[in-house]
């Protein structure tokens, strides 16, 4: 009697090894069972049915890691297990030195001997479990294939469920290995599983403000920011890295990429991406807190306008895989301005994409591609706009090529003529044959023009003009409904003809008046009142002149 008791009470012990391992090693809800003397009532039963359930993976391969026979209980609302053993030796050889290595006695071999010692003292954490699976699936150990949402039958027993890392799509990701008991009633494996997710933003320098859109002037610094969140809950990675995948449109310029890459990295999935600060429509390289710059643990690889940024160890980088689990978030940033060759205006504009590469699984090798999956695609856009100051006659509208114009943006820098942005304050440009002065792909803001000499027989305006131009609906959660609107004021004597932000065109007269000397005589230009006022005069005094001659030979002849 006292041996029978001592019997029960060491498979009692083992049925709590299973609860604790469905509790640890699984983000499923599977059925609860438990080791116990069969009740007279019981009925055994040689296969069960499992159906893995929900979209995490595609397909999943299941290891048998001990026999058992199993029915219903249906008093407990569990499962009984009884008769346990190694499912086969090429298993019991892969997972015992696992468990040695973890605490299990050296010479314990049996079934049941090391279903007690998992049991014991909370040793089947998460992360053995994935260890588990390691040495399975490295040892060849035979697997029953499942797919998804479809029943299966298979012989009664504890199996061990991983994610085909093959059947992992994109967007998708297998989850840690899952323990379920086999057997009795059909089992139901639901399996859990978020994704990282990735997104895109560059700086508007007018609002110091990632966005979605922004417009800047061709060649000036252009910030872009990659963004990733790693989901709370990975507990069953060693290691954790991703690959930041971005490719450029060839309007703008990757030739300052790889110098200006900066990477950080901050513990939690909750939280904002703002790992540095923004002032000038510069990027600081120093770090906010809460961040730290993980950027000689990255490498940057660059093809053509298209580059990947492969991430160290992300579990080391927060300081172990306690810090991990919690979730992590990525920021990467970089400097990519507007090339010469870049599309103006809106239609289509000067888009960036990017997605991320991350683990398949925890049983995925990541030391090559292999092991990766990706995410969708995000994307930004930055914008920029074509200015065209056309030299014009006040009288007739005709161009007028040969005046010198200064022309100066809201950083104070001057246009020279070949077209470049400069800090030389002498610097001009003079307009062409057809009277124009192009500045082309500008950003929005407040220029400066004055009229440093007039052509030939015009006058120039005195002082400076400003010219305004603003762009609306940048601001947007997508590129693909941003409606950039362009609007342009100026000062007389410059005057708007079009903008058109489809395009991105924008033209300007700058109106002169003909001076004194310009091929008219006498006569006065339009508006010159102190020429009329002379015209006027003269006219008088002719007048008076004939009007007395007049008098005078009227005279005479009533004298005769």
């Amino acid at each position: 009697m006292l041996t029978a008791i001592a019997i029960k009470i060491e498979v009692v012990a083992v049925s709590r090894l299973w609860y604790r391992l469905l509790a640890v090693a699984t983000i499923a809800t599977v059925a609860m069972f438990s080791f116990a003397m069969l009740p007279r009532t019981a009925r055994a039963a040689d296969t069960g049915a499992i159906t893995v359930d929900g979209t995490v993976a595609t397909r999943y391969d299941a290891y048998q890691l001990f026999s058992a026979t199993v029915i219903d209980d249906d008093d407990a609302g569990h499962k009984i297990a009884t008769d346990v053993t190694w499912a086969n030796g090429a298993v019991c050889q892969a997972v015992l030195p696992v468990l040695h290595d973890a605490g299990l006695d050296g010479s314990a071999s049996a079934a049941q001997e090391t279903a007690e010692w998992m049991n014991a003292g909370g040793h089947m954490t998460t992360a053995l479990t994935a260890k588990l699976a390691h040495a399975i699936c490295n040892a060849d150990a035979t697997s029953v294939a499942l797919n998804a949402d479809t029943a299966a039958e298979l012989p009664c027993g504890y199996w061990l469920i991983v994610a085909d890392d093959d059947a992992i799509a994109q967007n998708e990701a297998g989850t840690a290995p899952i323990m379920a008991l086999v057997g009795g009633s059909a089992v139901t494996v639901r399996p859990k599983a978020a994704t990282p997710k990735v997104s895109k933003h560059v700086l508007e320098d007018s609002a110091a403000a990632w966005q979605k859109a922004a417009d800047a002037t061709v060649a000036d610094d252009l910030y872009w920011r990659l963004s990733a969140t790693v989901p709370a809950g990975l507990t069953a990675y060693d290691t954790y890295t991703v690959r930041f995948v971005d490719t450029m449109s060839a309007g703008l310029d990757p030739s300052k990429v790889a110098a200006s890459m900066r990477v950080y990295v901050a513990a939690g999935a909750d939280g904002g991406f703002d790992a540095v600060a923004c002032e000038g429509g510069n990027a600081s390289s120093t770090p906010a807190k809460g961040w730290t710059d993980i950027t000689s643990q990255c490498k940057v690889s660059i093809e053509g306008n298209a580059f990947t940024v492969c991430t160290g160890d992300l579990v080391a980088a927060l300081g172990g895989a306690d810090a991990f689990t919690a979730g992590a978030r990525m920021v990467a940033v970089y400097n990519a301005p507007l090339g010469a060759n870049c599309n103006q205006g809106a239609t289509k504009g000067n888009p960036n994409e990017v997605y991320l590469r991350y683990p398949r699984s925890p049983l995925a090798d990541q030391s090559g591609d292999a092991g990766f999956t990706r995410t969708p695609s995000d994307d930004a856009c930055a914008y920029t706009w074509g200015l065209s100051l056309i030299k014009r006659s006040s009288s007739d509208d005709k161009p007028l090529a040969g005046a010198k114009l200064r022309i100066i943006d809201d950083r104070g820098r001057i246009l020279t003529t070949d077209g470049s942005w400069s800090t030389d304050a002498d610097a001009c440009i003079t307009t062409d044959a057809d009277g124009h002065v192009e500045l082309s792909g500008v950003d929005a803001g407040v220029y400066t023009v004055e009229e440093i000499a007039a052509p030939k027989g015009y006058t120039a305006f005195e002082g400076k003009r400003t010219v305004t131009v603003t762009a609306e609906g940048l601001d947007v959660k997508q590129v693909a409904t941003a409606k950039p609107k362009v609007t342009v004021s100026v000062e007389n004597p410059l005057r708007v003809d079009t903008a058109d932000a489809r395009t991105g065109s924008i033209e300007l007269s700058v109106l002169n008046t003909p001076s004194k000397e310009a091929g008219r005589g006498f006569m006065p230009s339009t508006g010159d009142r102190t020429l009329v006022l002379v015209a006027v005069l003269a006219a008088i005094g002719v007048a008076a002149i004939v009007v007395a001659l007049v008098i005078k030979r009227g005279g005479g002849r009533r004298e005769k």
